[in-house]
């Protein structure tokens, strides 16, 4: 089934409401053809209300501009958008089977039956559902459910779809096993997709780019492990997994157990507003011995992957650090510790979290 790839365009587009509460600062942002792009972000962070512009279920602020492709969709309303959206709970309808929820939207389109039933048999093969066409919903899996609000969604060809935290209402067990099974039916389907979640987990796995949202506005955009290793703001940072913070002292050097590293000063002419983050995975725990510093552990937590440290270093306080699952280190001793230099993320104050 051949699906159009369309680019969205999103520029300076803004939200307003009527109380005057700003939902989403001017926005600039261009999803390319055929991209899964996550919009990421806690609650209340202007995700939802940015897909809602997109979609054409609120009307933006004026002098916002929203196109798909060549077309200015800003204020087209979402009939005539041409686009498809998945929701949290799937909506399905319960009475029907999975051949008439896929073709549901090309019957009100008016579709002829011969070429509905040829795009609903195409789709049915796309995403595996072949045996389970007279089934109803109530009788399907978690994973098949998701399968057909996918299929149906993309039954009469939209421009772009729109993925609603779609994997919220799941437990995390299944969750996780879905969102896998999601990534790879976005990728076999080749659409526009923008996906809307507060889940980090799920938005790595499933989207090309994350935008990471922050108080109605994007903080930073990039592919995953981009965002993840070499964040530009904190919030990222801390958003995209745990971090620690260093203190470091007025000339910028850290003090970790013993031992000295260069701080801030050495990478920015604003030493006294920068701060470092480390990645708990990025401490290196040893013997105490010449070169490392030295710290005591505090905590051991067997997490089944990994073991965390709590650990209490001279000059840092408290700090997390993650080690293999077999490491030896016990509560109450002595173990060395030391952080490459690359593995320091420095950030400016004036943006932290």
């Amino acid at each position: 089934m051949e699906i159009e790839r369309t680019r969205i365009d999103i520029i300076d587009c803004a939200k307003t409401y009527a109380d005057g509460t700003r939902g989403l600062q001017p926005t600039t942002l261009t999803v390319e053809p055929g991209e899964v792009l996550a919009l990421l972000g806690p609650s209340g962070c202007g995700k939802t209300t940015l897909l809602r512009l997109i979609a054409g279920l609120e009307s933006p602020d004026a002098g916002s501009v929203i196109r798909f492709g060549a077309t200015d969709v800003t204020h087209t309303p979402i009939e005539h958008r041409n686009v498809g959206m998945v929701f949290q709970h799937y909506a399905l309808f319960p009475q029907m089977t999975v051949q008439a929820n896929i073709g549901y939207g090309l019957k009100i389109r008016g579709t002829p039956e011969a070429e509905r039933q040829r795009i609903v048999g195409e789709l049915v093969d796309l995403v595996r559902l072949n045996g389970l066409e007279k089934k109803r919903p109530a009788e399907l899996s978690g994973g098949q459910r998701q399968r057909v609000a996918l299929a149906r969604a993309v039954a009469a060809k939209p421009r772009v779809l729109l993925l609603d935290e779609p994997l919220t209402a799941l437990d995390a067990k299944l969750k996780e096993s879905l969102r896998d099974e999601l990534a790879e039916l976005l990728r076999r389907l080749h659409i526009t997709a923008v996906h809307v979640t507060h889940d980090q987990q799920e938005a790595l796995a499933i989207a090309d780019r994350l935008a990471v949202m922050r108080a109605g506005r994007i903080v930073q955009i990039g592919d995953g492990e981009s965002l993840y290793r070499t964040p530009t703001h904190p919030f990222v940072a801390s958003f995209l997994g745990r971090v620690n913070k260093l203190a470091s002292n007025d000339g910028g050097l850290l003090e970790l157990g013993g031992i000295t590293l260069a701080g801030p000063a050495a990478h920015t002419t604003h030493a006294a507003r920068a701060s470092v983050l480390v990645r708990p995975e990025d401490i290196q725990i040893g013997q105490a011995e010449s070169g490392w510093g030295r710290a005591e552990v505090l905590r051991r937590n067997f997490l089944g992957d990994r073991i965390q440290l709590t650990l209490n270093v001279a000059g840092q306080g408290t700090l997390l650090a993650d080690v293999s699952r077999d490491h030896a280190a016990r509560e109450g001793e002595m173990v060395g510790i030391r952080i490459a230099p690359q593995h320091l993320m420095h950030m400016m104050e004036d943006e932290a979290p």
